[in-house]
């Protein structure tokens, strides 16, 4: 039987909010079982964002108990190891988990069912192989120079490497679901079940005699990962039997390269972009400052979260919208992503300025120095949010080689930033640094968009009732 919102207003309000809330009773009942395109874009959203709130405090709780588990030292070095696994393991894909985002629905709403079931299993092969090359001269590279490597990092970036294949796979599947809307396919194995394979793994580890530190959560971690990797793997091959009916395949390998290798570049430089400063603070600090700096880090997951999940939700409308020639969706999908990233992204940075501090007293009490850190950090996101997932309307509208140049520019400048401010003002230079880069990369993107899409992508141009984000009006509405 299906629930009602606006049924449980009339049946339970009091009669003096009944007709207010009834308006609020019917979007909701709209979102939940609306089969319109943007019901169907925000029940995305909002399962994007449900899962990323769970998984956020799966993630943060995970992290909670390895940092007590291992301690500052073997923490920090734990961090450093998987921040650049993951980030390779998003780069070894060379684009592709983000191009099959835009060629699912293309090739479905064409019916070329043929090529569809090509990029099903092409996209796959295509990853794992670049992966797992990539990971083979990474143990090569830890191998000829582990002299100069410190010690402490050396075992676990052996297993880093090995890891690689399986965040590849999981990366490209991810874009598969995505692709096909289903969220809960797309995030559930990265955000829910692979963190709590981790902690159920090194808890096990754990009881069983095994050295709380770096490398046995690397060993945990990749048992998840291939472990996660594997049932997604299943639950796609079932649900696309049910979508796609089995039949020849065609591969495009040369068209699929070629787009994905710009959005490569762009999906490389914004990782890059969004990580480098863990990987600086980890070369120039000890790893005690690590740990806290990415405990501050971890404990922002709650404004980081809404863009993704609003970027989940809607890449694949501004595809589908673009790629037909639909320009009145396509701005309304836009208008509507603006409003879903900025005002969740304030309410979840006012929660943090009130909470942080007893939230980063759970990783232990010297975690508790990174609180200031949450300020600097908080002005740079929320000018981000300003402008919603602007990098994806670029990207899913072709116009990768832009956004790639844009964060390229903003990556070299974080750079810069970075190795400028650490050494002079260790853990809040870092943050100063990702800050500035924010902002420098919120207004080229926003410039960006104006000059290609002719469109005003921010916050403040859909404000009030005559808010628009058009540069010039439609030729119907000027006759």
């Amino acid at each position: 039987m299906r629930v009602s919102f606006v049924g449980m207003v009339e049946r339970f309000a009091p009669a003096a909010l009944r007709a207010r809330l009834s308006r609020f009773a019917a979007i909701a009942d709209n979102i939940v079982t609306g089969r319109d395109d943007r019901a169907v874009a925000q029940r995305m959203a909002l399962t994007a964002f449900t899962i990323r709130v769970l998984s956020a405090v799966i993630a943060y709780a995970s992290q909670v108990l390895l940092a007590r588990w291992m301690g500052d030292f073997e923490y920090g070095v734990y961090v450093v190891v998987w921040v650049g696994a993951v980030i390779i393991g998003g780069l070894a894909c060379l684009g592709i988990q983000t191009a099959v985002v835009r060629f699912v629905p293309e090739y479905a709403a064409r019916n070329e069912l043929a090529l569809l079931r090509g990029i099903l299993i092409g996209s796959r092969v295509h990853g794992l192989a670049t992966a797992t090359l990539i990971g083979a001269i990474g143990l090569i590279g830890v191998f000829l120079f582990r002299d100069a490597i410190a010690g402490y990092y050396v075992m676990p970036l052996y297993l880093a490497a090995i890891c690689i294949p399986m965040l590849a796979i999981g990366e490209i599947q991810d874009g598969l679901a995505r692709g096909f809307n289903w969220a809960d396919l797309a995030l559930w194995p990265t955000f829910i079940i692979r963190p709590v394979l981790i902690i159920a793994f090194t808890f096990a580890a754990l009881q069983m005699g095994a050295v709380p530190d770096a490398t046995t959560a690397m060993v945990t971690a990749i048992l998840a990962t291939y472990l996660t990797s594997v049932l997604q793997m299943g639950a796609l091959a079932y649900r696309t039997r049910k979508v796609v009916a089995p039949g020849v395949r065609h591969y495009r390998s040369f068209t699929w390269i070629a787009v994905a290798f710009p959005i490569f570049l762009v999906e490389g430089f914004f990782n890059l972009l969004t990580n480098v400063d863990i990987l600086i603070v980890g070369q120039l600090r000890p790893p005690e400052e690590v740990a806290v700096y990415f405990a501050t880090v971890k404990t922002l997951a709650l404004v980081h979260f809404v863009y993704f999940a609003v970027r989940a939700a809607t890449m694949q409308r501004f595809s589908q919208y673009y790629a037909s020639g639909d320009r009145v969706r396509f701005e309304a999908t836009v208008r509507d992503s603006l409003h879903w990233t900025f005002w969740p992204s304030v309410v979840a940075v006012v929660v943090l300025l009130l909470c942080g501090r007893f939230l980063l007293s759970m990783f232990g009490a010297s975690f508790v120095s990174g609180f200031p850190l949450i300020f600097i950090f908080a002005a740079g996101l929320l000018v981000r949010a300003m402008i919603g997932p602007a990098e994806s309307i670029l990207t899913m509208a072709g116009e990768q080689r832009i956004c790639a140049a844009v964060y390229a520019g903003t990556f070299l400048v974080n750079l810069i930033l970075n190795y400028t401010l650490i050494p002079h003002f260790g853990l809040e230079g870092a943050a100063i640094a990702t800050s500035l880069a924010l902002c420098l990369e919120t207004l080229a993107v926003y410039l960006a968009v104006r000059w290609r899409l002719k469109l005003r992508c921010s916050i403040l141009h859909v404000l009030g009732p005559r808010g628009t984000i058009r540069l010039t009006p439609r030729p119907e509405s000027q006759t």
